[in-house]
């Protein structure tokens, strides 16, 4: 078990147990039944994309390259992206 963070207050079963029943005693906060937890759906994760992932990586460009491009505003970034796409079409690996 991970060590607890200084000033973490643990409850003794005697506190636990008051505190139990007064959750069961509320009607509006009853525990669900099997059946009822059966009815939902397990989603594990992020839903998948259907757009190609992006990958982060680390680019060095010359100062005044940069400036330029973060000077015609938002998105330079993707527009960066698109035009090395079609810098690849025309220029094929060999």
């Amino acid at each position: 078990m991970p060590a607890l963070k200084p000033g973490t207050i643990r409850l003794t079963v005697a506190e636990d147990a008051e505190i139990t029943a007064a959750a069961l005693a509320d009607p509006d906060a009853q525990p669900l039944s099997d059946s009822e937890l059966a009815q939902f759906r397990v989603m594990p994760g992020r839903p998948k994309s259907k757009t190609p992932v992006k990958i982060a990586t680390t680019i060095r460009f010359d100062a005044d390259l940069l400036d330029a491009l973060k000077a015609s505003g938002r998105g330079w970034q993707t527009r960066v992206n698109e035009a090395m796409r079609e810098w690849i079409k025309s220029h094929p690996a060999a």
